[in-house]
C-alpha cells in the first residue's frame, strides 16, 4: 500500500510575499545606513539645509547622485550641470529597468509608476534574484515592493539622522564610514559572477572606470557600465553561435 503524495505548497500570500522581500534586503539596509548618515552631515557644509536635503532624499532617493549633487552645489556648479551630471550617473537604472521589465509590464500603472522611481542597486540585486527563481509565484511583485519601502524608509531615517547629528558631531563624515559602499557592490556583484560573460564585464567595467576616473562629471561611470554591457553581450553571442551552428546542421 502507498501513502498518498504530499500535497503541492501554496503559493505565498501578498504579505508573505512583502515580508521576504523586507527580510532579504536587511543586509543592504545595513550596508546603505552609513551613507544616509554621512549624507544627512554633509548637507549642512554643501549649503543645502535639512529641509533640502530630506527633500532630496524622499524626491531624488539616488545616494551616489546626491552626493555628487551636494559636491557640485558646494563648489558653486549652475542647475544645469547638477542636473546632466546626476541624469549620467543614474543611467545604469535603464539597464537595470530593462532586465525587470518583462517581469512587471503586465503589472497596472499604479503599480509600475512607484516600482520605477524606488528602483535602486540593492533592491535590483535582491529582486532579480527573486524573480529567477521559476517557482511560479503569482505575487512577486509585493516582494519587490517590501524591498523598496525598506530601502526608502531606511535612507530617509538614516538622512534624518544625520542631518540631526551633523550639527553637534562635525566630524561624522571623517569616521572613514564611506568603506560601507564598496563592501555593499561588493556582496552584491560577487555571487552574480557565475559565468565567463558576467565576470568578463565586471572586470572590463572595473578597468575602464579605473582608466577613465579623471574625466569630469563623473563620465568614467557611463562609459564603464557601456564597457561591461558591450563585453558581456559580445561574449554571450560568441558562446550561443556554436550551439546555434549546431543545431541548425543536426
Amino acid at each position: 500500500m502507498t501513502s498518498d503524495p504530499p500535497p503541492p505548497p501554496s503559493p505565498a500570500t501578498p504579505a508573505r510575499e512583502w515580508l521576504h522581500g523586507v527580510r532579504d534586503t536587511v543586509p543592504m539596509l545595513v550596508g546603505a545606513a552609513p551613507f544616509g548618515l554621512i549624507f544627512g552631515t554633509l548637507a549642512a557644509g554643501s549649503g543645502l539645509s535639512g529641509a533640502g536635503a530630506m527633500a532630496m532624499s524622499a524626491f531624488v532617493f539616488a545616494g551616489s547622485a546626491q552626493f555628487i549633487a551636494l559636491t557640485l552645489l558646494a563648489s558653486g556648479a549652475g542647475l544645469l550641470v547638477i542636473v546632466f551630471t546626476t541624469f549620467v550617473v543614474n543611467l545604469r537604472h535603464l539597464l537595470y529597468a530593462a532586465t525587470l521589465l518583462p517581469h512587471v509590464a503586465r503589472l497596472p500603472r499604479r503599480w509600475r509608476l512607484p516600482l520605477a522611481f524606488w528602483l535602486t542597486d540593492e533592491t535590483f540585486a535582491v529582486v532579480q534574484h527573486r524573480y529567477a527563481t521559476p517557482d511560479g509565484a503569482p505575487h512577486k511583485h509585493w516582494y519587490y515592493l517590501g524591498s523598496c519601502l525598506s530601502m526608502y524608509l531606511n535612507w530617509l531615517a538614516w538622512t534624518a539622522a544625520g542631518v540631526l547629528l551633523g550639527r553637534g558631531v562635525p566630524e561624522l563624515s571623517h569616521l572613514g564610514l564611506e568603506f560601507a559602499m564598496a563592501a555593499t557592490f561588493t556582496a552584491m556583484v560577487v555571487p552574480m559572477l557565475r559565468n565567463r560573460p558576467t565576470a568578463a564585464s565586471a572586470f572590463a567595467a572595473a578597468a575602464v572606470a579605473l582608466a577613465a576616473r579623471g574625466l569630469p562629471y563623473k563620465l568614467a561611470l557611463l562609459l564603464a557600465a557601456l564597457s561591461g554591457v558591450a563585453v558581456g553581450v559580445w561574449l554571450d553571442e560568441r558562446g550561443a553561435a556554436p550551439a546555434d551552428e549546431r543545431s541548425a546542421g543536426a
